[in-house]
């Protein structure tokens, strides 16, 4: 297998943005070369809103990453995520001409291209059309059309949609910092391309991504997409909470949801007692940590009803619907301590933590198989792909150059033994001529 294939995951993230640059192992596994992080200072709740801060940070991460790896990035595959995200449902049709031929991909994409003419709201662009069940002439519950015979073509599809002014920044940052966008992807199917299986998309799984600014989810069902959402909450509300109700500065505040934070309250006794600095030679604070889940608690209780919301919205309380796989919970608010019994215990869901360790190859840093860096694996992951995809399309373009050179000169080689026969016939002919000629001039003496 070629290792020269390369491809950079960058995840602009609220809280952090990160640039992994990676390759494909000789077993299929990702081989991180390098990776780059810096503090997100120009984004919130997953929204671009100061270009000259994300800019340097896109160029701190991108640069760490080179040093580390010793490569030159020069195209990214980015994650969108934020409040300006939406999701609808679309059936749409076309009639095919030739009937009498098998559908293919052509006929899939034409299918695809005219969703993509939707008329959206004002400002609004479609960044996915992901097709769901087909329907062919009469005949439904179609997973893959390609081969079959049919006139009508018709497919239910999950259609994602964002903010073209939210678009056009983060595209704006990545130009600016002397990167090439080479694909741009919703962040939680980048992350569900890390963290799960494809059994838990067959049986039934809600992917809820727990960022710094937004907190993400992605329902998939009989291995299809199904429901995509992004709730403008996450980590740093959480954090603003305790730096609020502990009287505490914001660095303090997400030191002690890391080290001491619990969302379960009644695991901590009244007399468990944290002290904070003093500022400038004030008084240490004392926070109890009962206090201190309390707050977490409250917080995370509202995140996770407002995502349980959305998963009933999908209809996972009817029996088509059902989510046999449950939740899987990722994203660096994941690390949450009791984060876990705490959703099985509101949504009464089986709940794991996923970690995104299954695709890296056995010799990875441990760092990267946290669930903070999910996203980043993913969109690696994703750029990988599109790099194979390309290979497969280059490599075939080029069989059928070779296949209409090797054909092109077998027409040449049949035109030029036809002439040279032609030539030979003609020979011959003049030859017969020039000696009948001379016979005759022979005799006229």
């Amino acid at each position: 297998m070629e290792n020269n294939k390369i491809a950079v995951g960058l995840d602009i993230g609220t809280t952090k943005i990160v640039a992994m640059i990676g390759r494909k192992n000789e077993y299929g596994k990702l081989e991180v070369l390098g990776i780059g992080k810096a503090k997100s200072l120009g984004v919130k709740r997953g929204v671009v809103n100061n270009i000259t801060q994300t800019i340097q940070s896109i160029q701190q991460a991108a640069e760490e990453a080179e040093s580390i790896s010793g490569y030159k990035i020069e195209d990214v595959v980015v994650g969108i995520a934020g409040q300006h995200i939406r999701s609808l449902h679309h059936s749409d049709y076309i009639t095919r001409e030739k009937s009498e031929e098998v559908i293919d991909a052509n006929d899939i994409e034409n299918l695809v291209s005219q969703v993509h003419k939707l008329v959206m709201l004002p400002g609004e662009e479609i960044i996915h059309v992901l097709p769901q069940e087909f329907k062919v002439d009469s005949q439904p519950d179609i997973k893959e059309p390609i081969g079959m015979y049919g006139g009508r073509l018709e497919a239910n599809f999950h259609v994602v949609v964002g903010q073209v002014s939210s678009i056009r920044n983060v595209g704006r940052c990545i130009k600016s910092a002397g990167l090439k966008l080479s694909d741009i992807t919703l962040e939680p199917l980048a992350s569900a391309s890390a963290v799960l299986s494809q059994e838990e998309k067959e049986a039934g799984v809600a992917l809820i991504d727990i960022g710094g600014g937004t907190t993400d989810l992605a329902i998939f069902k009989d291995g299809i997409i199904r429901h995509t959402a992004v709730i403008p909450f996450g980590g740093n509300v959480i954090t603003e909470d305790i730096k609020e109700g502990c009287s505490i500065i914001e660095k303090q505040a997400e030191l002690l949801k890391i080290k001491f934070g619990s969302a379960w309250p009644g695991e901590n006794k009244e007399t468990e007692i944290v002290s904070i600095p003093g500022l400038r030679g004030r008084e240490p604070k004392e926070i109890t940590l009962k206090n201190l889940s309390k707050i977490i608690h409250a917080r995370v209780q509202e995140i996770i009803e407002h995502v349980y919301l959305e998963i009933k919205n999908y209809g996972h309380e009817t029996q088509k619907g059902k989510l046999i796989a449950g939740i899987v919970l990722t994203g660096g608010g994941a690390q949450l301590k009791h984060l876990r019994q705490l959703v099985e215990y509101i949504t009464g869901m089986d709940v794991r933590i996923g970690y995104p360790n299954e695709h890296l190859a056995g010799d990875s840093d441990e760092a990267l198989s946290s669930p903070a860096f999910a996203t980043a694996v993913g969109l690696l992951m994703e750029g990988l792909q599109k790099e194979t995809e390309e290979k497969v399309v280059e490599e075939a373009s080029e069989m059928l150059m070779e296949e209409t050179i090797v054909e092109e000169k077998e027409i040449i080689e049949e035109v030029q033994e036809e002439q040279e026969y032609k030539a030979k016939k003609s020979k011959s002919f003049f030859d017969k001529f020039t000696e009948r000629f001379k016979e005759f001039l022979d005799n006229a003496e």
